[in-house]
């Protein structure tokens, strides 16, 4: 191999790992979280905000699950380009609403990752059943596409 050719393949090695570091995340795409559940999240308005659908794998009813809109925001991007964001999810099949607070992440491979908390409030016939309507818990979601 020539000096030239050295070279090359020694400044991809130095700036490959930079390149993917420096890799914006962007939310717009197909996501899937650790239990199976499919979101799909479309382009953000010059506010930022966004809307989407959710498509749940897992659900605490009888019901038939169906796909259900969400609506959300992100933060203005950092100059680190990890944004947090938030959104809704309105489900269609369900008495109940889920909420998302969460941050994309891009680590040194480029990989993105959303890490989400998640609030569920179920809809209860009384204020005394009011203890046992709201669940808590989180959710990583992988990029699909």
């Amino acid at each position: 191999m020539g000096s030239l050719g050295c070279c090359l393949l020694l400044g991809l090695a130095l700036l490959g790992p930079r390149a993917a570091a420096a890799r914006k995340c962007d939310l717009q795409g197909l996501w899937r979280n650790e239990l199976g559940s499919n979101m799909t999240l479309w382009a953000l308005d010059a506010a930022g905000t966004f809307s989407g659908s959710y498509h749940t794998a897992v659900a605490a009813t009888n019901k038939q699950i169906l796909v259900s809109p969400l609506q959300g925001a992100q933060q203005h991007p950092s100059a680190k380009g990890q944004p947090t964001f938030g959104f809704t999810v309105q489900w269609l099949f369900a008495d109940s609403t889920t909420a998302f607070v969460g941050q994309c992440f891009v680590d040194h491979r480029g990989k993105e990752t959303l890490e989400t908390t998640w609030l569920l409030r179920e809809e209860v016939p009384s204020r005394r059943d009011s203890w046992k309507a709201t669940r808590v818990g989180t959710s990583i979601f992988t990029r699909i596409k």
